[in-house]
């Protein structure tokens, strides 16, 4: 299964690996190529020179008894012999003279007579040569080297010494096979070391996919490794993460905003359930003849005003809150917070009834707000204080104080507090820590999450501190102009 894997065609290792044995081979090609090339052009050159120097080396006195014996009827052993050569006298009447000849190969090539008269008469020096690599006559090629030869002050003729290229063309082809099996060794050799190689190169990508396939079968908790060597990888895998982790808390968001709008919705139904009940049930009294009663139509009828004003409150807070959730654009004007309460002391002792009430704003709070949202904001807390205070005995504080940051506005009251397991769900909608005591005053428990919405909206936050038979104390939060 792996190597079936690793020959697959579209496998990032194999196209690799194949590439780059490619690139070495089309290497190895060029090479093997200016190899024949330089090698033949050495091989050949230097074979001649090799002739050209052993002529160089025989005087000219000793070419001229070879010849002169060379005619006579009855030969004596020639003075010059070059192994593995054939050598030819040609006079200047282009007669051709046998001076020696190889055994193996006794052929000798008959030039055109131009070209041995183009020899003579270019003669500079009497050293001077000619050489030549010609096939002749459907012969073997052969190297043939043309040496002009001056003795008693003229021009005799031309010595013509050839040898056939055969034994230099078996040489280059050694040398070739010997390239083409280094070659191919060194292939077989690039193969194993390139795909061991590759695959620890490959790790990284491998350990990526693998752990992406995981993620993807829903482990969206999991992260990729970031420290795996190779920067590129870790690069990949950090942002890999970094959208992992904003999938996380979307897919996260998305679940608790589905559960938040099922508890809504199911909030909201049994608000608004109660007092439409309310109503139809004292319409179906008034129907049964209640109404030809005064007292009875009365009571009625202040019971269903009280209902219709708790529901259109409901409905107003449940508008306001899907307006908050839009974050329409937010109208702020700079002001000071401690300026702005201050204008609501009369609306809030009449509020607060018999209870006393205390402002203590020690120094200037400047932020920018939205006067009447945080006015409703203030107005929520002072109620929810009001409600649960005693009405003679109960002090609620409004206190500013500011640092270097932020703003701080506390309304502390002497209540009876609130239990511990309750303060984390206070801001949530429709959560009443005492449902008795919000069905007497009329509460959904949509005022805490309003303000909330409503803070959060200028950039603060809302904390809050209880303790119970003690009080309550929430501060709200809002960053400095």
């Amino acid at each position: 299964m792996k190597y079936k894997r690793f020959f697959h065609l579209n496998s990032l290792r194999l196209q690799l690996l194949s590439r780059s044995l490619l690139v070495i081979l089309s290497l190895l090609m060029l090479i093997g190529v200016f190899q024949y090339v330089f090698m033949k052009q050495f091989i050949y050159t230097n074979k001649i020179r090799s002739i050209e120097d052993q002529i160089h080396l025989i005087p000219d006195d000793v070419w001229k008894h070879d010849i002169e014996t060379s005619q006579n009827v009855k030969r004596s052993r020639p003075m010059v012999y070059f192994p593995g050569v054939n050598i030819t006298f040609i006079n200047q009447k282009s007669t051709f003279l046998r001076l020696a000849k190889d055994p193996h190969h006794s052929y000798f090539p008959k030039l055109s007579a131009s070209t041995y008269k183009q020899v003579m008469n270019n003669i500079k020096q009497p050293d001077n040569t000619t050489s030549l690599i010609k096939k002749i006559d459907g012969h073997q090629e052969q190297v043939i080297v043309l040496k002009p030869i001056v003795f008693d002050g003229e021009i005799q003729g031309v010595i013509q010494i050839n040898t056939p290229t055969e034994s230099l063309r078996d040489l280059l082809i050694r040398q070739m096979m010997i390239f083409l099996m280094l070659s191919l060794t060194a292939m077989t050799i690039a193969f194993f070391v390139f795909s061991s190689v590759l695959k620890r190169t490959l790790v990284p990508l491998f350990t990526t996919t693998k752990k992406v396939e995981h993620i993807n079968a829903g482990s969206l908790h999991d992260r990729l490794p970031v420290n795996q060597g190779q920067i590129e990888m870790d690069r990949l895998s950090l942002s890999i993460n970094e959208m992992l982790e904003r999938l996380e808390k979307a897919f996260k968001a998305e679940t608790e905003a589905k559960e938040q709008m099922r508890r809504f919705v199911a909030d909201a139904s049994h608000e608004l359930r109660t007092p439409l009940t309310s109503i139809h049930g004292f319409l179906e009294v008034l129907l049964r003849g209640a109404s030809c009663n005064p007292e009875q139509l009365n009571a009625a009828l202040k019971s269903m005003y009280g209902e219709s004003k708790r529901l259109r409150k409901l409905i107003q807070d449940l508008l306001l809150l899907a307006q908050l959730d839009q974050l329409p654009p937010f109208q702020k004007e700079y002001c000071f917070i401690d300026e702005l309460i201050l204008d609501m002391k009369p609306q809030l002792i009449l509020l607060a009834g018999n209870r006393k009430v205390l402002f203590d704003f020690p120094s200037r709070l400047p932020s920018e707000v939205n006067k009447d949202q945080f006015k409703q904001v203030v107005l929520n807390l002072f109620s929810n204080a009001v409600q649960h205070t005693n009405p003679t005995t109960g002090v609620i504080q409004v206190v500013g104080k500011i640092n270097e940051e932020e703003l701080s506005l506390i309304i502390q009251d002497n209540g009876h507090g609130i239990p511990q397991e309750h303060l984390p769900h206070l801001f949530e909608r429709f959560y009443k820590a005492d449902a008795s005591r919000s069905r007497a005053y009329g509460g959904a428990g949509l005022g805490l999450a309003i303000s909330a919405s409503i803070i959060e909206l200028h950039g603060g936050k809302i904390r809050v501190k209880s303790k119970l038979n003690v009080g309550t104390a929430f501060e709200i939060l809002l960053p400095l102009t």
